[in-house]
């Protein structure tokens, strides 16, 4: 099952392992998530090494398309579309995750084909 993970619990995990107070930390993330989104939106491409990319692409407009809740035709004119691809660590540690063998020592997923 599925749990999120609020922004305050991040700061308080950080602040449980760094000499940092909770307000600098704060402001540190917040810092790079603008960073992040103001790269994203001048269509920039962010990657951050073991961990993703993140990308904006440009979806094309279709002048018959439905909506989903009413069944009624509109038209969408093209779009930009945030998108996070993980990277090859964080892709091989997910693959574990849920495998009966993900406990065993030596499980790498080194093995496994994607």
């Amino acid at each position: 099952m599925s749990r999120k993970v609020t922004k305050a619990e991040l700061i308080d995990a950080l602040h449980a392992t760094s000499s940092l107070g909770r307000r600098d930390i704060h402001s540190l993330i917040d810092q790079l998530f603008e960073e992040i989104k103001t790269a994203v939106l001048e269509q920039k491409t962010v990657e951050l090494r073991g961990f993703g990319t993140f990308e904006l692409r440009i979806r094309k407009g279709r002048k018959r398309a439905r909506n989903p809740r009413t069944g009624d035709p509109v038209s969408v004119s093209d779009h930009g579309v945030a998108l996070f691809r993980p990277g090859r660590e964080l892709k091989l540690e997910a693959w574990k995750v849920g495998s009966p063998d993900s406990t065993a020592p030596g499980s790498d997923g080194a093995d496994k084909q994607h």
